[in-house]
């Protein structure tokens, strides 16, 4: 039986399947940043620890928001010369 996924964060076990449904709280947390939340509060963490790892994930963000652009460009559809520069 297929549920809606990750409704408040609720996890069904099945057929007494503990192990899977483990897996899938881990997925689910995982996703919401829960997991990395919780473990960097579990020590003090300096000031300036945290602005770099803010400036480090502001920029993790651009980089990967510039190549997802970059690679939509290239596999989109309907091109006109299917590799560009390629010759």
């Amino acid at each position: 039986m297929r549920h809606v996924q990750f409704l408040a964060r609720t996890v069904l076990v099945q057929n007494n399947n503990v192990e899977e449904a483990c897996r899938l709280l881990n997925r689910v947390l995982g996703k919401e940043e829960l997991l990395d939340q919780f473990r960097r509060t579990r020590f003090y963490e300096k000031p300036y620890q945290v602005r770099r790892r803010i400036n480090f994930e502001k920029c993790k963000a651009i980089y990967n928001e510039d190549m997802n652009r970059k690679i939509q460009f290239v596999l989109r559809k309907n091109r006109t010369e299917p590799f560009p520069g390629c010759s």
